[in-house]
């Protein structure tokens, strides 16, 4: 097969969520299928974290816009390779491309309910566009690809596909999320203390940023240890203007917010932190779960929507629109010593059901499900 995979934004240096698991999804097709040729179609970037192979073709497309890149520069690149199945790894897909399309869903999050909340102007362009979109791919798609059971029961629920469209892949956990023996080495750039609580969240409401903090100003009143919090990936602005709102004041002392963290120091970062809170409302999947608890570190997550899938029946669930029931579940094992190493256990046995190789191997069996239906 000539299979062509859509992975736009995945040379940019700051990467997300989506971008990390198009990223692994090619790097271990690219070692494990020898017997197909693909060809990767990418926009220009710093981070050029993929290379030429026998079997692998990274093909560059200049464009100014996500938007013209994605409806016209790349199905005009895709008519020049002529292959037999386009795979689309970011929610949406070109309207006019008669390749047969595999399309990844993450999630229709944009076609649910608006939250109200602090979206940049880039988020609110990147919404409508999806919600208008998303809607008339869907039809022209061989296979839709989604990454948890919670979501693969929601997509058909919400737009009454045939099931048989759609299949659940679970996404892995990358191999360098490990304990770091020496994690200071890479945590003291960024915070001086042993000991933190580690939040990950962005300014889209589902992050629950909000309560997240009023929580963590519970905690404070209540713990002994009262560990400062490690914010990644948030701008000091934002938090400050939450801060402010909320009558906040009091914990910003206790704050570290640094920003974006690259990819790479993420492990020690993990490993230092004493608990990760990763109290979403809603996710699709929730890939920091794993990598929190590769590293050794409990997690307190939500259950509500994929994340109680993905943590599993073990995991410490709290109730995300309670402040009170996020810091009951940290004073649990800020306080059980028992609970806490049975929690660090847990995660390391949680986290190998989680395979980047299972994923892709899995995707391949799509494209070949798709290949020998012709």
């Amino acid at each position: 097969m000539k299979i062509a995979i859509e992975a736009q934004r995945v040379f940019r240096k700051n990467k997300h969520g989506m971008d990390f698991v198009a990223l692994e999804v090619i790097r271990h097709l690219q070692v494990s299928d020898k017997n197909n040729q693909y060809y990767i179609f990418v926009a220009p970037g710093e981070d050029r974290c993929l290379e030429n192979s026998d079997n692998v073709q990274i093909i560059e497309i200049k464009c100014p816009t996500y938007i013209l890149w994605e409806q016209f520069a790349l199905p005009h690149a895709i008519k020049k390779i002529k292959p037999d199945i386009l795979h689309c790894t970011s929610n949406t897909a070109p309207l006019f491309c008669k390749t047969p399309l595999v399309l990844t869903l993450h999630d229709i999050i944009y076609l649910e309910k608006k939250q109200r909340g602090n979206r940049t102007l880039y988020q609110m362009l990147g919404w409508y566009y999806r919600r208008f979109l998303v809607p008339r791919i869907l039809p022209k798609c061989k296979k839709i690809i989604t990454v948890s059971n919670f979501e693969c029961n929601r997509i058909t629920e919400v737009l009454h596909l045939d099931r048989k469209q759609i299949v659940a892949i679970y996404n892995g956990c990358s191999d360098h999320f490990k304990p770091i023996e020496n994690y200071r080495e890479i945590t003291s750039k960024y915070i001086k203390h042993d000991n933190y609580l580690m939040f990950l969240g962005n300014t889209d409401p589902k992050k629950n940023t909000v309560r997240t903090l009023k929580a963590y100003k519970l905690y404070l009143e209540r713990s002994t240890a009262r560990l400062p919090m490690f914010i990644v990936d948030l701008d000091e602005i934002f938090i400050d203007k939450i801060i402010e709102e909320n009558k906040l004041e009091s914990i910003k002392p206790f704050l570290i917010i640094p920003g974006y963290i690259v990819n790479s120091d993420l492990p020690a970062i993990y490993t230092g932190a004493k608990v990760f809170l990763y109290t979403s409302l809603r996710e699709s999947f929730g890939i920091p779960i794993l990598e929190s608890m590769a590293c050794g570190t409990p997690v307190i997550t939500s259950k509500t929507s994929s994340m109680e899938e993905i943590a599993g029946e073990g995991a410490i669930l709290s109730n995300p629109m309670d402040e009170q029931d996020i810091v009951e579940k940290l004073l649990q094992l800020e306080f059980d010593h028992k609970l806490y190493e049975q929690q660090v256990a847990y995660g390391f046995k949680r986290v190998k059901r989680f395979s980047w190789n299972i994923t892709a191997q899995l995707t391949l069996n799509v494209y070949l499900s798709i290949y020998n239906s012709k």
